[in-house]
């Protein structure tokens, strides 16, 4: 059973970069057939996409976020990551990394979240 669990600072001061780590388990990020993405969602708002890895290495964005947003990963680490440049306070959200099924276009696994706030 894959496992994926979100780590990183709780805080960020504005015009900073977000930068957090998803830690995979029970299974590789090198796996074909998937790809690894991360989901945010503010206080009170909806959830949203931000971009994803898939497993040959491969990236994509939210057309809203894709100017400062960037997934890379570390696969001797079994490790993605997500970094977001020139935050706000409106960038305060949980973060959510999750593992996407490409056949069927699904998030069957998804980590426990951790909450980001960007503030002075």
């Amino acid at each position: 059973q894959v496992q994926l669990q979100e780590s990183g600072p709780g805080l960020v001061r504005p015009s900073q970069t977000l930068s957090l780590t998803c830690t995979v388990s029970g299974g590789s990020i090198t796996t074909n057939g998937y790809y690894w993405s991360w989901i945010r969602q503010p206080p009170g708002k909806g959830l949203e996409w931000m971009g994803h890895i898939i497993y040959s290495g491969s990236t994509r964005y939210s057309p809203s976020l894709e100017s400062r947003t960037s997934v890379s990963r570390d696969t001797s680490k079994n490790q993605f990551t997500l970094q977001l440049s020139s935050v706000t306070p409106e960038d305060t959200a949980v973060y959510y990394c999750a593992r996407g099924v490409i056949a069927v276009d699904y998030l069957d696994a998804w980590g426990q979240g951790t909450l980001v706030t960007v503030s002075s």
